[in-house]
């Protein structure tokens, strides 16, 4: 063990004995573990940030209002709230659209990577294994 180790654990005994972790949210519950795996491992820790901070990315803000219009478009009987909500859905979809052709154009090598894995598994024919 390494200074620095031996003196983390140290600190952490000593806090464990002030009860400075006692009274902490969510002690006695398991913790609620994140899968990261769908999102790039350079990619993780700036969403994981901007989940922290309630920051969504634009795409997947845009991409929940676009589920929200379809599901309210789902159960509303006004045709001319219908057409209120299509206009809006279609504009965020146009925005959706072409905020993914302009980010697709300045893909990272390794996104494009993923991009490119994402698209052969979907795109793979059943019957034969992706590769």
């Amino acid at each position: 063990m390494s200074f620095l180790d031996s003196l983390v654990e140290q600190r952490i005994q000593e806090a464990i004995r002030n009860g400075d972790f006692d009274n902490l949210p969510g002690k006695g519950k398991p913790l609620v573990l994140e899968d990261w795996s769908a999102v790039p491992e350079e990619l993780r820790l700036s969403y994981k940030i901007m989940k922290n901070s309630g920051f969504l990315p634009e795409e997947m803000q845009l991409r929940k209002d676009m589920i929200t219009l379809e599901e309210l478009l789902a159960c509303c009987h006004d045709e001319e709230e219908r057409g209120k909500l299509k206009k809006t859905l279609n504009a965020k979809k146009l925005r959706f659209n072409m905020l993914m052709e302009e980010r697709s154009m300045n893909l990272s090598p390794a996104l494009a990577r993923y991009r490119d894995r994402i698209e052969t598994k979907f795109s793979a024919e059943p019957d034969k294994p992706s590769e």
